[in-house]
């Protein structure tokens, strides 16, 4: 494990990604988390659940934790695939990218439910394949 990824498994688009990632993620590097998964606070005493829920985290193998687009940056690149995401590390486009990000975070369930048809997954959530 590279890159350890601590998710919203109730949220449509999250599972999605998350979905998306493993599929290209052959030699298992990426590891996920759902945040509501059974004994989460238990197991990982070191993340804040509500704070994690707020914005994405993530874990290195070394332990540094990463936040936000970080996150899907460093994902996406362990991947070898999307090379595109990384500009939006560039510093020019970081600051407006984290405050895009920010704001899609705090409104994916609206976002989901307009894009998916759903807010939120109960139990079992799918989203067309196209």
């Amino acid at each position: 494990m590279e890159l350890r990824i601590f998710y919203d498994g109730n949220c449509p688009l999250c599972r999605a990604e998350m979905r998306q990632l493993k599929a290209r993620d052959p030699e298992n590097k990426i590891e996920l988390v759902d945040l509501n998964a059974e004994h989460f606070s238990t197991k990982f005493s070191y993340i804040d659940k509500d704070y994690a829920n707020r914005i994405l985290h993530g874990e290195t193998a070394s332990g540094q934790v990463l936040l936000g687009l970080d996150v899907t940056c460093q994902a996406w690149a362990l991947t070898g695939t999307r090379p595109w995401v990384q500009v939006l590390r560039l510093p020019l486009i970081k600051p407006i990218a984290d405050w895009c990000y920010l704001r899609f975070a705090k409104h994916r369930y609206r976002i989901s439910y307009l894009l998916t048809g759903k807010a939120r997954c109960d139990g079992q959530c799918q989203l067309p394949r196209k």
